[in-house]
């Protein structure tokens, strides 16, 4: 008697792109990795840029890009609005950020990473390419156990009390930048643990989401607005609290968010407000971090691995790849 697996035909294609989606984030990767330790932040970002905008073209979607790369590093850009894909099947919003630590993957140091979020068509935040204030904690807290508004220090007792710890057992992760001095000297005055990173604030929120793994409680701090929402995405797939608020302090700034859809200036997001719907969130490590090993080159081999995310199953997937077929990783 034979028997055989049928899948409904509104989950086949998003089966399906939670394996494409890897393709993408793998071949920014590898593109990224060929220049590591290289000195070169632009030449990096420009190879992951393409090798992502090439993949992207090749799957069955109709895509916009809504978080792309940014004017503020002067960077090449898959940019906000651009459209992506065969222009048949799902629409879907995408985020971006081709090579996160473009820094990291320079001095090839530890962490870098690339990684991409596709959901439901008009579910994605349009934010502007901005800063973004972000506290981040992972799950199993009740709703508001951090705020965005709470001084560094009441957080941490209000997270230590949740979790049933001393301050002193917390660890809060924050970018080490000069405008970050007063959130640091606010959690040490509690007797809780900085753990400070150069770049990369989307692995910096997942890494709430593991405190156990990772031995991270919370996040916070000022990052850049598009790496807010890709985030947002993850902790949509993994759980997770975050607030964030956009920093519009100029008028030009303002202009530009009002442009895309952000009616209120002042307002605290939370994930859903930024990541609704069903998402997909994917990255692939460039250089080896605590998040991720970076792309391996052997003789005939290349590796990667990737984590891969699915909000509406809660599903985590850690990929492990061997490409033998090393042509698909060509440079145009």
């Amino acid at each position: 008697m034979s028997t055989h697996i049928s899948v409904p035909p509104q989950l086949l294609l998003e089966r399906i792109l939670t394996l494409e989606i890897v393709r993408v984030t793998e071949r920014a990767a590898v593109s990224a990795a060929r220049l590591r330790g290289h000195g070169q932040e632009k030449a990096a970002d420009q190879a992951a840029v393409d090798a992502m905008r090439r993949e992207l073209n090749k799957l069955p979607i109709e895509g916009t890009i809504v978080i792309g790369e940014g004017e503020r590093d002067e960077a090449p850009m898959l940019f906000i609005g651009e459209k992506v894909g065969l222009n048949a099947g799902p629409q879907v919003d995408i985020a971006v950020d081709p090579l996160e630590g473009t820094t990291l993957c320079a001095k090839n140091m530890p962490g870098a990473i690339a990684t991409m979020a596709m959901a439901d068509g008009g579910t994605l935040l349009h934010a502007p390419d901005v800063y973004m204030q972000k506290i981040a904690v992972g799950p199993g807290y009740k709703k508001g156990v951090v705020e965005l508004d709470a001084s560094p220090a009441d957080n941490v007792r209000r997270l230590a009390k949740a979790k049933g710890v001393d301050a002193a057992a917390i660890t809060v992760l924050v970018l080490d930048r000069p405008r970050h001095a007063d959130i640091i000297s606010g959690v040490r005055s509690t007797g809780a643990a900085v753990r400070l990173i150069t770049d990369g604030d989307v692995a910096g929120v997942i890494h709430c989401a593991d405190p156990d793994n990772t031995g991270v409680d919370m996040y916070i701090g000022t990052g850049g607005a598009p790496e807010g929402v890709l985030a947002a995405a993850a902790l949509r797939c993994i759980g997770g609290q975050m607030q964030c608020r956009l920093i519009l302090d100029s008028e030009e700034k303002r202009e530009r968010a009002h442009k895309m859809g952000v009616a209120d200036p002042r307002m605290i997001y939370g994930i859903e407000d930024m990541a609704r719907g069903d998402c997909l969130f994917a990255a692939t490590g460039v250089t080896t971090g605590s998040l991720l090993s970076g792309v391996k080159f052997r003789k005939d081999v290349i590796e990667t691995e990737t984590v891969v995310m699915r909000s509406v199953t809660g599903t985590v997937r850690y990929i492990k790849a061997e490409h033998r077929q090393l042509e698909k990783f060509h440079l145009d």
